[in-house]
C-alpha cells in the first residue's frame, strides 16, 4: 500500500471500541506506531451519511472503516463502483466481513497489515437500490432481532427475561408467511415460511463456521428458506453449524439465483440487512453486482486461487 494516506471513518461506539474504551487520539496514535498516515473522523454526533459522503470527497484512495458491520456496510454503499478502496478495522460484535478475508481481529495487527495488503473486488448484493455484504433476512428472525435492540444496554434482569421470553413465544407460534419468490433465472412459486434469507455469494459448510464464506466473488446470490423455525428446529439447526453439517436439514431450502423478487401482500415490512433491522416496502428485488467494490485484503489471501478474494488473481 505504501505510504499513501487513509481516511478513517471510526465509530466510537460499535462493540469492541466501547468495551476497550477506544478514542479518537489513541486510534491516531496505533497509526502513527504502524508507520501510517491517517485522518480520523469520530464525530458521531454528525449523520453517518454526511461523515460518508465527507469521506468520499477526501483525497485519500483508501477509506477505512473502523467500527462494526453496519459502518462498513454504510461505506460501502458509497464506495460501490467508484476509483477508492475500502479498507476494514474489525470493531464490531460479529466482524463478519473482516472474517471472510481473513483480516485480523486484534487491532494492532489489523492496523499493522494495512501497509502490507492489496486492493481486489468482490461482489455485492443489492435490495431496492440498497447495498448488502452478507445478508437480508425477512420473516420470524427480524422481530426477534428489534427486540433485542431494545434490551442493549440495559443489563437487568427483567430485561433479559423479557426478551427470552418473548424469543421462546416467537419460536412457538405456527404463523407464517405467504411469500411469492419469483427468481429472474427460474420459475416462481408461492411459499409458506418461517423466514427467508438472501445471501451475497454462498455461506460453507465447515466445523464450527457459522455464516463464514470461501468465495465473495462467484457473481451469485443464495436464497435460503426456513419453512419452518420451533424451538427444536433452533436448537438441530444450531448443533448442525456447529458439526458443519446443516445444509441438508429438512426444515431449510437452498437455491442459487442470479437475482429474485419476494412478493408478499403485507406492506413496511420488516427487513434486517447485514444486521440492521429496517422498514422497507415490498416488493423486494435482489440482484447481485459481481466485483463492484474494491477493498483491502491480506495479500496471501489475494494471491491465493480460489480465496475470498481471488478475482482476477491466477
Amino acid at each position: 500500500m505504501g505510504s499513501r494516506p487513509l481516511y478513517v471513518l471510526f465509530n466510537p461506539l460499535s462493540g469492541s471500541a466501547a468495551a476497550l474504551g477506544l478514542t479518537a487520539a489513541a486510534l491516531a496514535g496505533k497509526f502513527r506506531a504502524a508507520g501510517l498516515e491517517a485522518e480520523i473522523d469520530a464525530d458521531s454526533s454528525r449523520p453517518l451519511e454526511v461523515r460518508v459522503a465527507k469521506a468520499l470527497a477526501s483525497d485519500a484512495e483508501i477509506i477505512v472503516a473502523a467500527g462494526g458491520d453496519g459502518t462498513i456496510t454504510a461505506l460501502a454503499h458509497a464506495l460501490v463502483d467508484t476509483p477508492k478502496t475500502l479498507a476494514l478495522l474489525p470493531l464490531g460484535t460479529a466482524n463478519l466481513l473482516a472474517r471472510d478475508l481473513k483480516i485480523p481481529l486484534d487491532l494492532d495487527r489489523a492496523i499493522a497489515e494495512l501497509a502490507t495488503m492489496a486492493p481486489c473486488r468482490i461482489d455485492v448484493g443489492d435490495v431496492n437500490g440498497r447495498i448488502f455484504l452478507h445478508k437480508v433476512v425477512i420473516g420470524t428472525i427480524p422481530g426477534i432481532a428489534a427486540a433485542r435492540e431494545t434490551i442493549r444496554g440495559r443489563a437487568t434482569l427483567r430485561a433479559r427475561l423479557d426478551f427470552v421470553r418473548y424469543f421462546l413465544q416467537r419460536l412457538s407460534e405456527p404463523r407464517r408467511i405467504a411469500l411469492h419468490i419469483h427468481p429472474v433465472d427460474g420459475a416462481s412459486r408461492v411459499e409458506r415460511v418461517r423466514a427467508v434469507a438472501v445471501a451475497n455469494n454462498a455461506y460453507d459448510e465447515g466445523l464450527g463456521r457459522f455464516f463464514a464464506r470461501e468465495r465473495l466473488d462467484r457473481g451469485t446470490l443464495t436464497l435460503y428458506v426456513l419453512k419452518r423455525l420451533g424451538l427444536s428446529d433452533t436448537l438441530r439447526l444450531t448443533l448442525a453449524m456447529l458439526m458443519g453439517r446443516w445444509r441438508q436439514d429438512s426444515a431449510l431450502a437452498i437455491e442459487e439465483v442470479e437475482g429474485v423478487v419476494l412478493h408478499m401482500k403485507k406492506h413496511d415490512v420488516r427487513v434486517m440487512i447485514d444486521g440492521e433491522v429496517v422498514r422497507m416496502d415490498p416488493p423486494l428485488t435482489f440482484r447481485i453486482r459481481p466485483q463492484a467494490l474494491s477493498i483491502l485484503a491480506p495479500a496471501a489471501v489475494v494471491l491465493q486461487a480460489g480465496t475470498p478474494n481471488a478475482a482476477g488473481a491466477g
